[in-house]
């Protein structure tokens, strides 16, 4: 079995349906995740923060434009009135009940009611397609498996028994569609996975139902070893392990979130990003497995500050770093890059709300120095310390590149250096062309 999840953007118009239905009907068993179609939720939302306001009027215009789109979509899948009624019922059901939120208090509980909706309407909307074509397919409603726990965290012993329960009463269908994102919390009210969202859904279907592969669909073109806006002659990458994965999408290449995978890296499932718009390419498989001394990718993380705390005080003395650190954690900012010496901490931070703030408390220690419009550079693969030369090369690329900083040592997979912003295009090209050219 395999979980195949496609985005908004796959399903955002009747031809998406249409190409995403003829992929998931490859004659295996299948669970599909779907997204709301794209655009979708973002006007929920706007519908949300209407009621929120107490402007039943605007929600209820923003309302019926929404439903407007969905009618001319319906026109366009179904080549039956019969479907087409059906289908035209499920839009009313739905879009009957925004209405009625729109005179009843409105608070955080109906907010995500009103969030879910677009979930429930991609689905049932592909299930009704996929019954007019004579697919034997099962949608699978989220919301009676899929729960988190009073931390919030998703309740996988619970989504295991109920999706295992609901499988086995279709032992002989090879076709089941669920919603992504959405789901119950501990206390059975209507709910959504936050981070991740319908990417962490498929993980967790995957982990559950012990799937053999999970398929994130999207209209990106898998993984590249650079940004193609800024680098020439980017190639695809084939592999890369869960680590370097999430280094990369830490350092801003568009690729999964790390948290969205964690189940089926727990699990060992392995992970594939394909291209709806170019169904027949490999894409890129994550896994546990890796390719010993390879160098995969590079990304880059804009918008960096670097903060230098200079102080003789930290000479042999101990206790220094941890009143540096209480600071930015007392005002919620997070570190990207630390580099210390034995009388000066340099740290990198990507949000600057409480700048002046923190600026004010660090200068309780030292003399402080500020650089605004830095850049991260990222190299990550197999960069084991016993691999020899590989930090070399990355270095090396950098030799007319001013380089504030360099952190190494603290991942197996990735060198991370600080440069300014206005050098990211030449710094990025000149790693290509010194790590990748004979690829």
């Amino acid at each position: 079995m395999k979980v195949l999840k496609f985005g908004g953007t796959s399903v955002g118009s009747v031809e998406r349906i249409k190409e995403v239905a003829k992929l998931i009907t490859d004659g295996e068993r299948n669970i599909v995740v779907l997204s709301a179609m794209s655009g979708t939720t973002n006007t929920l939302v706007e519908i949300s923060n209407y009621l929120s306001q107490k402007n039943p009027e605007g929600a209820n215009e923003i309302i019926n434009k929404l439903e407007a789109k969905y009618k001319q979509t319906v026109d366009s899948l179904y080549s039956t009135d019969e479907y087409k009624q059906k289908a035209l019922g499920i839009l009313k059901t739905h879009f009957d009940e925004l209405r009625l939120l729109a005179k009843d208090m409105f608070t955080l509980f109906e907010e995500k009611v009103v969030l879910s909706k677009g979930e429930l309407l991609s689905t049932n909307l592909m299930q009704l397609y996929l019954n007019e074509q004579h697919v034997d397919s099962v949608l699978l409603p989220a919301l009676d498996f899929m729960r988190t726990d009073r931390n919030n965290e998703p309740d996988a012993v619970y989504i295991k028994e109920k999706l295992q329960t609901i499988l086995d009463t279709y032992p002989d269908t090879k076709l089941f569609i669920t919603q992504g994102y959405i789901c119950r919390n501990a206390y059975g009210e209507i709910d959504n996975l936050q981070r991740g969202g319908s990417d962490y859904s498929a993980s967790l279907i995957g982990a559950a139902a012990g799937a053999s592969e999970i398929e994130i669909w999207t209209d990106i073109d898998g993984m590249h070893n650079n940004d193609p806006r800024f680098v020439d002659h980017t190639q695809p990458v084939r592999h890369l392990l869960f680590e370097e994965a999430a280094e990369l999408a830490y350092f801003g290449a568009k690729i999964l979130h790390p948290t969205c995978i964690q189940p089926a890296k727990y699990a060992n499932i392995p992970v594939r990003l394909l291209n709806t718009m170019d169904p027949s390419a490999p894409g890129t498989l994550i896994s546990n497995s890796t390719e010993q001394g390879m160098i995969k990718a590079v990304a880059a993380k804009d918008n960096i500050t670097a903060i230098k705390i200079k102080s003789s005080r930290m000479l042999l003395a101990y206790g220094f770093l941890r009143k540096v650190f209480e600071i930015f954690e007392s005002y919620r900012t997070s570190i990207d890059m630390i580099c210390t010496s034995e009388v000066g901490v340099s740290i990198t931070i990507d949000n600057t709300t409480h700048l002046k703030d923190i600026l004010d408390d660090l200068k309780k220690y030292g003399t402080v120095t500020v650089d605004h419009d830095m850049c991260i550079i990222c190299v990550v693969g197999d960069l084991e310390w016993d691999n020899v030369g590989f930090e070399a090369k990355a270095i090396e690329a950098m030799g007319d590149i001013q380089v504030r900083m360099i952190s190494y040592g603290g991942s197996n997979y990735n060198i991370s250096m600080l440069i300014r912003q206005e050098d990211k295009k030449k710094a990025l090209q000149s790693l290509s062309n010194k790590l990748f050219a004979n690829k």
